[in-house]
């Protein structure tokens, strides 16, 4: 029998091709099941707001030991295999169908403890996310060297100390440790007293959870915090009783830390963002310092604050908490105004001692008579103060602006200097550089005023490094040092010398500063922020805390700002009500819960038909912000906050669903 024609054609092969091999499609085999819990509830690890539940998988025979709830497994998902954590087993699944199996168990270690489990689902929904995202945020990636290594050694007993009389000086503050001393979870809102060592007095705290059998979770914004409680806790209770819980340790020493709190190995932790979910076994104390600090606030998805998570986790594991700074945010002062906690004050008797707080209006003054007049920034007053204070030790001068010159304008007519391409503003690094844009980053060494055709600039923004240069002319032989940018300090001796430093990048001083110096006050003032009253205050406190004990602090601005005046008193706790009681009047966080919806004009346009907000919710916008983006507020009273939120997981499920264009969605966002 003759073959086709097509057949031959298709048998010959062009010279140096090869035969493709014919292979046959795998068998399926029959899985085995797991004889006890054969049914596994895994969370599978897919960012896709309607897909945001738990899936039933089938647990093979040799996978029933690893199995674990809690550990890391890879399954089969929409014809990927993606990565998943066990939630639970059961004997039992409601899917009618056939399981899909496990395709393998990628460790048995229980990272995701039902706690945490628990605590994701809450920040979820609160935050209109996916618990895959929360859960990226609470467990670090894995590090299998770090599972294999031989555990910690068990610590030795704690070093005997008096948490009553460190906490005496503070109203309610003896009666707050008793408290934890006798297993209790009392909640606090804690205005330090200034000049004094807030890490000792958070390590008495934490050592007074830990006397009672119970863990501790502290968080801090930033790494330098971080050093300076874990070496007060190892001044308290001794060495090898903390873990400190980091971003930046690298991820080796970071999941080396995650599983010695996981395993039971120890429970204590202190940490910035990155800790606000570590497992800690009989958590008995959570403690958030600074918690205005924007740090606080997590920039991925769904952008927790570490401030709600924490305060969830007290009241979820009926924990105890602190929320403590030397300023008061107008959350903190709600839970104090709604009775869910207690203030801790500083008493008067030491706030008189602690130090002198003044302004001078010198430089509003001379800018108001002569806006030409060079020398109205640092007037004679404050620079009679360092001159002073010099002769005994350090001093700390606080300037908003890093760098030489943040902006420029023309020296005869004042005209802001911009960039003859783009129209962005020009601005100069240091004095040896040419005058570059702000948005181009091109040179105008060759600059002209376009209104009167001078060629001369000035720096009426003058940053860090430029007031130190100005410093060091004024006292010749001082040293002048400068803390901001890339380059911040974190300490620095009890020797005469001049700190220039940006707000935040404050260095502490051995024996405390002599002075401190806050300069253009008027420029935190004016950002264009609902809270920069509220955050210039905080920045001001924090420098001025950082003077030794009957130090002087002295302001340059305008004596009959209110807000200045909060500082002199040393009265946060008075700002921070009359703050909320004007928020609460306009309507506004926290008497209100609000949600930022941000996108094109066309994904907010869906967004609007899709979403069912519930009754008495207020939609504000849009309004245009950057890149051709716009943007709504949702604003509802604070007991209908879930309902805000279910709204909002459920306009994400829709959209996810029906594909439809992104939305970026922020629930209680630090600013708008």
């Amino acid at each position: 029998m003759t073959e086709p024609a097509q057949h031959v054609e298709q048998d010959t092969l062009l010279p140096g091709m090869v035969r493709a091999r014919v292979g046959r499609a795998p068998v399926k085999t029959a899985v085995g099941a797991a004889e006890v819990d054969p049914v596994a509830e895994v969370l599978v690890d897919v960012a896709l707001a309607h897909l945001d539940r738990s899936f039933d998988y089938l647990v093979p025979t040799d996978m029933h030991e690893t199995c674990v709830p809690g550990a890391r497994v890879r399954v089969r998902f929409a014809g990927k295999e993606v990565d998943g954590f066990v939630l639970a087993r059961r004997p039992s699944s409601e899917h009618e169908g056939q399981l899909q199996p496990l395709r393998r168990v990628v460790s048995a270690e229980p990272v995701l403890t039902p706690e945490v489990a628990d605590l994701c689902r809450a920040v979820a929904e609160r935050c209109a996310g996916t618990r895959p995202d929360v859960v990226r945020l609470a467990v670090p990636p894995r590090h299998a060297r770090a599972e294999l290594a031989a555990r910690p050694a068990a610590p030795g007993p704690p070093r005997d100390s008096d948490p009553v009389a460190a906490w005496s000086d503070h109203t309610a503050g003896a009666a707050w440790i008793e408290a934890l001393l006798a297993g209790g979870a009392p909640r606090a809102v804690w205005t330090a007293e200034p000049t004094v060592s807030w890490p000792r007095l958070v390590a008495e705290a934490v050592a007074a959870t830990y006397r009672s059998g119970r863990g501790a979770l502290v968080c801090v914004p930033d790494r330098r915090d971080v050093d300076r409680v874990s070496a007060a806790l190892d001044a308290v209770l001794g060495p090898d009783h903390h873990v400190v819980l980091t971003a930046d340790t690298g991820p080796a020493a970071r999941y080396r830390a995650f599983l010695a709190v996981s395993r039971g190995d120890r429970r204590i932790v202190v940490g910035n963002r990155a800790a606000a979910f570590a497992p800690v076994e009989r958590l008995g104390l959570v403690v958030v310092w600074d918690d205005g600090d924007d740090l606080h606030a997590e920039p991925r998805a769904p952008y927790p604050h570490v401030r709600e998570v924490m305060l969830l986790r007290a009241h979820r594991q009926e924990a105890a908490a602190l929320v403590g700074g030397f300023a008061r945010t107008v959350e903190g002062d709600y839970l104090v105004a709604t009775g869910w906690a207690h203030a801790i004050t500083p008493t008067r008797q030491r706030l008189r001692s602690a130090l002198t707080v003044g302004i001078t209006g010198a430089t509003d003054t001379a800018r108001a008579r002569d806006p030409m007049h060079r020398a109205a920034r640092i007037p004679g007053e404050a620079h009679a103060l360092l001159k002073t204070a010099l002769t005994d030790g350090p001093v700390l001068v606080q300037t908003p602006r890093a760098g030489w010159a943040a902006s420029l304008a023309c020296d005869r007519c004042r005209t802001p200097a911009r960039c003859d391409r783009c129209h962005g503003p020009l601005r100069q690094g240091s004095p040896e550089r040419a005058p570059e844009c702000g948005w181009c980053a091109r040179g105008h060494g060759d600059w002209t005023c376009a209104e009167c055709g001078h060629r001369g600039l000035r720096a009426p923004l003058r940053g860090n490094e430029r007031t130190a240069e100005e410093l060091g002319r004024a006292f010749p032989g001082v040293l002048v040092r400068s803390s901001g940018g890339d380059r911040v300090l974190d300490r620095i001796p009890a020797a005469p010398a001049i700190v220039v430093a940006t707000p935040g990048a404050e260095p502490t001083a051995e024996g405390g500063y002599r002075a401190v110096l806050l300069l253009d006050t008027w420029l935190l003032l004016g950002r264009a922020d609902l809270r920069a009253t509220e955050e210039a205050l905080r920045r001001w406190f924090n420098a001025a805390a950082l003077a030794a004990p009957g130090g002087r602090v002295l302001a340059v601005g305008d004596a009959a700002d209110p807000t200045l005046q909060a500082l002199v008193r040393w009265d946060p706790a008075g700002f921070a009500a009359r703050e909320r009681e004007q928020r609460q009047s306009a309507r506004l966080a926290p008497a209100s819960r609000m949600a930022t919806l941000t996108g094109t004009a066309g994904a907010l346009a869906d967004a609007l038909v899709v979403a069912r907000w519930p009754q008495g919710a207020d939609v504000l916008g849009p309004t245009e912000t950057t890149n051709g983006q716009q943007q709504l507020v949702v604003r509802v009273p604070r007991k209908l906050g879930d309902a805000l939120s279910a709204a909002l997981v459920e306009l994400q499920r829709v959209r996810s669903s029906r594909k439809l264009d992104p939305v970026r969605v922020q629930v209680d966002p630090m600013s708008l």
